[in-house]
């Protein structure tokens, strides 16, 4: 699998009258796994969209190992880069095991089907996401929180050296966001393949990346580790209320400070 390299180069992304970012000059490397922070309507999904090729940028450019994405072949593009996008629902007949193969398509030839090997993929990922023992069922009878483990599971049989995740734990009981993310950190860190997500639960920042991108107001931007800029003035400034740091067993971990309640 070839070291994935996702680079931005004076990247201004913009939706409607809303700067989302300007001039970002980032490279996103193998081996790390990126939050990226913002309060509600920062622009965290466009900025996503845009990371994917899937939205023209105002000006700059992004480039997957050096080569501008809107020079990829759609095909090649999907066998390197992959995304959850925000929203999860499905509203055609199709049984679990069907959506999961999906992932498949950008590996197979145009009448190519597929194999007992790409069978096999499928089912581990359904496996890794406990949705094994419901292969059979059809989709439309999914739970939200079903529904996106399977979207999930349907990037893993893609295979992607790139994954770019706009909040992958919607929807997620606590053990399956465990799941999810431990998994992401597993080929981020032990397969030196790059994960970027798009967050609301800094916790989860704090917990599994290696790196944090910060979107304010008006397109500013900060981008550093995630122990140099996960800290209590920082959260404040680009939340823009009192935030906690409270030391655990696991690490520091924030939230935000509630005034007393009235008697």
């Amino acid at each position: 699998m070839a070291s994935p390299r996702l680079s931005c180069e004076s990247l201004t992304a913009t939706i409607g009258d809303l700067c989302v970012v300007a001039d970002l000059d980032l490279c996103f490397k193998a081996g790390q796994f990126w939050g990226v922070l913002g309060a509600n309507g920062a622009g965290k999904t466009t900025l996503l969209r845009h990371l994917a090729g899937l939205l023209e940028p105002e000006r700059g450019f992004v480039a997957l190992n050096n080569e501008p994405l809107h020079q990829w072949p759609r095909r090649p593009l999907a066998r390197m880069l992959g995304m959850l996008q925000q929203q999860t629902s499905y509203v055609f007949d199709a049984t679990v095991l069907q959506v999961a193969l999906t992932g498949r398509h950008p590996h197979l030839g145009r009448f190519e089907r597929e194999r007992a090997a790409d069978l096999k993929r499928a089912r581990s990922a359904l496996a890794d996401m406990g949705l094994l023992r419901i292969e059979a069922r059809s989709v439309t009878a999914l739970s939200g929180g079903e529904a996106r483990r399977l979207a999930f599971a349907a990037l893993q049989v893609q295979d992607t050296p790139v994954q770019l995740l706009d909040e992958p734990t919607n929807h997620l009981d606590f053990r399956h966001q465990v799941r999810l993310m431990s998994l992401v950190g597993e080929q981020v860190y032990g397969q030196q393949r790059l994960a970027l997500a798009a967050l609301h639960d800094v916790n989860l920042a704090a917990t599994y990346c290696s790196h944090v991108l910060l979107l304010h107001e008006q397109g500013r931007w900060q981008a550093g580790t995630a122990s140099e800029l996960l800290q209590e003035e920082e959260l404040e400034r680009l939340y823009q209320c009192p935030i906690t740091a409270v030391k655990t067993p696991h690490g520091t971990r924030f939230h935000p400070t509630f005034s007393e309640s009235p008697d």
